[in-house]
Parts: structure tokens; C-alpha cells; sequence
């Protein structure tokens, strides 16, 4: 099994997990190795260090300068520190989106009336998520349902393997 980081033209990074490097190779060549939050099937391969795992955590951490305070100082990140803060901030949105996600109902285009539904309490109350027209989610506001408008990112759409 072989894993390589790749990364997209708009530098999302992301694993891939390949049975030989001539099937991350083929995977390309045909269109079907894809960026799971832009969509975009021009990838490249990132140059990778084997990783040693350490016993005492497995957490992704950014060492900051050590007069880095709360007090308002400015911190300067080097470009390697750069990217992997950019590494982890996408990691956690695409976790808590993806937990969002699962604890949430698809009610598809059904979406503002079973919000409506859900507020004056014809229907159990539960989180929901689906589709509907910027008009429409503003008549929700204007009604006091809350609603998050969140863009639908290919990475959402299935699961990655």
C-alpha cells in the first residue's frame, strides 16, 4: 500500500492511498483522482518523509515562537509553519463539518418547510440540513428560524476512502 500527500492548484492537501504508484498514476491519467474540497483533477504529488509515530501523542501540533502571548504581540510563521496550521485548520473543518453532517437529517429540497415545521412544532424537533433559495432561508430569519447557509464541498458528498 502506498500513501502519498497530494495537494490541488488551490493547495488543499489531502492522503491518498494507492495499491502501487502505478495506480496513483493511472488514477490520474484518467481523470478519477479528484481534490475532496474543490473537486480538481489536476494533482500533484507533495514530497512526503516517512512518518515515526511517537508514543506520547499522536496529535498534529505547530510549535509557535515562544513569545507568542495573548497580549496582543504579533507571532511571524515561517512558511513551513504556515502550511501545516493551513493543514490542521482544514483537518478540523472538515472533521466538524463531517460530524455536523452525520448528526443531521437530509430533508433535500424539503428544507424550509420542515424548518417551519420544526419551529411551531408540528414535527419532532431535530437538526436537519438541506436545500433551499437565499430568499427563502431570509423569510426563515425573518420568521426567528435559525439557519446556517454552508457551502456544498465535493469533500462532503461521499466519504473518502
Amino acid at each position: 500500500m502506498k500513501v502519498y500527500n497530494l495537494a490541488c492548484p488551490l493547495d488543499h492537501r489531502f492522503e491518498g492511498w494507492f495499491a502501487s504508484e502505478a495506480d496513483c498514476l493511472a488514477q490520474q491519467d484518467q481523470g478519477i483522482l479528484a481534490c475532496p474540497v474543490c473537486d480538481s483533477t489536476q494533482i500533484t504529488r507533495m514530497p512526503s518523509a516517512p512518518h515515526l509515530a511517537k508514543s506520547s501523542s499522536t496529535e498534529l501540533s505547530v510549535a509557535q515562537p515562544k513569545s507568542a502571548h495573548l497580549s496582543g504581540e504579533v507571532v511571524a510563521l515561517t512558511g513551513q509553519d504556515h502550511s501545516a496550521l493551513e493543514a490542521q485548520v482544514q483537518a478540523a473543518f472538515l472533521k466538524g463539518m463531517r460530524d455536523l453532517m452525520g448528526r443531521s437529517e437530509d430533508v433535500g429540497e424539503a428544507f424550509a418547510e420542515e424548518a417551519r415545521k420544526i419551529h411551531y412544532k408540528e414535527a419532532p424537533e431535530r437538526s436537519i440540513r438541506g436545500q433551499t433559495t437565499l430568499d427563502e432561508a431570509e423569510s426563515l430569519r425573518d420568521e426567528g428560524i435559525e439557519v446556517l447557509a454552508v457551502p456544498m464541498i465535493p469533500a462532503f458528498k461521499n466519504t473518502l476512502q
